[in-house]
């Protein structure tokens, strides 16, 4: 995937997010991963007082929204309508969570945005991440989100190394995108639209839309059958 390709514009639906303005603010993804927490407090400020539900300092629930005793919840918050948020969630902070998303059971969310039906239902981990439409992560697939050497993070395209200047930036994930069970997304991965990665499949670099990755060197074509 080259840099061209992981605009905004290219990775997501915009229409199906709160952080619309967020991204029609900025170019490339990585570029809001700072902004996040910022950005909540200003939009949770302005959404509907009949619809939401403040809570605390800076957490905005919807009304439709069912949380268990057992989910654990910080600063910085806004969960959409419609969301299932499932027992022993952690929803770390600064996080938007989008209409009918799933959050389930030990998954943990830090400094995130989940697009609208984005699915995180199982022991997964998004930190310093964006999830886009309807995009799925299975059971214990987790983006990683610092450098084993704490570097700073760089997206390798195929074109060039982007330096983001991000010491914690996890994987971005265009609308639709499918992560298979086990898979580990390592710092600064991208994965495309309606792109998937195989279970365990550890992934260091960026896949093109409509992609397959197998493992390293073994990425192919979609058939329109499998999506």
């Amino acid at each position: 995937m080259k840099k061209e390709d992981m605009t905004n514009q290219d990775l997501f639906d915009t229409n199906h997010t709160l952080a619309k303005l967020l991204f029609e603010q900025t170019t490339y993804p990585w570029e809001i991963i700072p902004k996040i927490s910022e950005f909540i407090v200003s939009l949770g400020q302005r959404l509907p007082k009949d619809e939401y539900v403040h809570v605390g300092k800076a957490v905005w629930i919807h009304k439709s929204v069912n949380l268990p005793p057992t989910a654990c919840m910080g600063e910085n918050v806004i969960i959409g309508k419609n969301a299932q948020i499932r027992h022993c969630a952690f929803i770390r902070g600064n996080a938007i969570i989008g209409d009918r998303v799933v959050v389930g059971n030990s998954s943990e969310i830090k400094n995130s945005i989940l697009f609208d039906e984005v699915q995180v239902p199982h022991f997964n981990y998004v930190g310093d991440s964006i999830l886009g439409y309807k995009s799925h992560m299975g059971a214990s697939s987790i983006a990683s989100n610092v450098k084993t050497d704490k570097s700073l993070v760089t997206v390798h395209a195929e074109d060039e190394d982007i330096e983001t200047g991000l010491k914690k930036f996890g994987a971005i994930l265009g609308d639709y995108a499918e992560i298979g069970c086990g898979a580990v997304l390592n710092p600064g991965t991208v994965i495309g639209p309606k792109a998937a990665v195989y279970p365990l499949s550890c992934v260091r670099s960026c896949v093109d839309g409509n992609k397959i990755y197998k493992n390293q060197g073994e990425v192919v074509e979609k058939n329109i059958t499998e999506e």
